[in-house]
């Protein structure tokens, strides 16, 4: 199974993103509003970074307040590593264990196209599990 099955009835229109100018206490406006936990940031239409909500804690932590008033560029986490559609979800998953990330743009001949987070993944690996376990139980009753 690929990428491209966990976002085949999305809409590129939904992804919630911001530009690197946003500052970042508007960033954290919409990660709370919006109950996420990142953004991919936009520059001229193309993805330069990812800003979570451990970039900005990291960074409170490190400077104060003061890094409210900056704009997201200064402390997102960049480049963004993305994938694609066709990527497998078992190599998504290995490589968001890896590099210990929560979330990947999903881009495509150069276009946000996506925006998935691990549970996405793991709501994908749950849900074949168990349909697998349906199908060995109809298995087993019609034997």
């Amino acid at each position: 199974m690929t990428i491209a099955k966990i976002i085949a009835n999305r809409s590129s229109a939904d992804i919630v993103s911001c530009d690197v100018t946003t500052p970042v206490s508007e960033a954290v406006q919409i990660l709370a509003g919006k109950r996420i936990g990142a953004l991919p940031v936009m520059r001229g239409g193309s993805v330069v970074g990812i800003i979570s909500e451990r970039d900005v804690i990291y960074r409170l932590a490190e400077s104060g307040g003061s890094v409210l008033n900056k704009p997201v560029e200064a402390i997102m986490t960049s480049p963004a590593v993305t994938v694609e559609p066709a990527t497998p979800i078992d190599e998504a998953m290995a490589l968001m264990t890896k590099r210990r990330f929560r979330h990947f743009p999903v881009v495509e001949n150069g276009a946000l196209v996506a925006f998935i987070s691990i549970g996405d993944l793991v709501k994908d690996k749950i849900d074949a599990v168990e349909q697998e376990a349906e199908a060995i139980r109809t298995y087993i009753q019609s034997a």
